[in-house]
């Protein structure tokens, strides 16, 4: 896996004072994406144990939240192979901090969809590990600078713990106003 930058203290891409990973790589090639670069999957530099070391140290200050991880796009199979150790391992060192990820990819349609791309043996153990997620592509036709976390309106804000807990398949979004208690 390929990423294309961390960024050290973000506040963009989630709740909080967070650290967050753009993985390279991605097969949606939304139109008006801001960063199209990444939608090569060499793109950057690649992910080592290094990097993991490096991510996780400045993830150790109290004021960091959480991590967020982005693109790209995190769920392209090629990168959920390397990311759910990697994630696994986070939550293991830090489990009071959450976890944010982003996809264009949309969580009922397709990331739980068996025989859908890019449902593949490590999907369902990485949306485990998620705490909030937001799925669907970016719609230039929806675009909304006023949104918080999100490009476009058709995109969601997912409580991925509420969601995955109910097993009637609801999809339970985020509430800003809950998270905050």
């Amino acid at each position: 896996m390929y990423y294309c930058a961390i960024k050290e203290c973000d506040i963009a891409d989630g709740i909080g004072v967070r650290v967050s990973l753009f993985v390279s790589g991605c097969r949606n090639r939304c139109e008006g994406c801001f960063q199209p670069e990444t939608w090569n999957f060499c793109y950057g530099e690649e992910f080592t144990e290094e990097t993991k070391e490096h991510i996780f140290e400045l993830l150790k200050p109290s004021y960091i939240r959480g991590l967020t991880v982005l693109g790209g796009e995190p769920f392209e199979p090629e990168n959920q192979k390397d990311l759910l150790p990697f994630l696994r391992e986070y939550k293991e060192r830090f489990p009071n901090k959450d976890l944010w990820l982003f996809t264009g990819y949309r969580y009922d349609d397709e990331l739980t969809v068996a025989g859908v791309h890019p449902n593949c043996e490590y999907t369902s153990d990485i949306l485990d590990l998620i705490d909030v997620m937001v799925d669907g592509r970016f719609e230039l036709s929806l675009k909304n600078l006023c949104l918080k976390y999100r490009g476009s309106s058709n995109q969601r804000i997912i409580d991925m713990k509420n969601t995955r807990r109910i097993s009637s398949g609801e999809v339970i979004l985020w509430d800003e106003q809950q998270a905050s208690k």
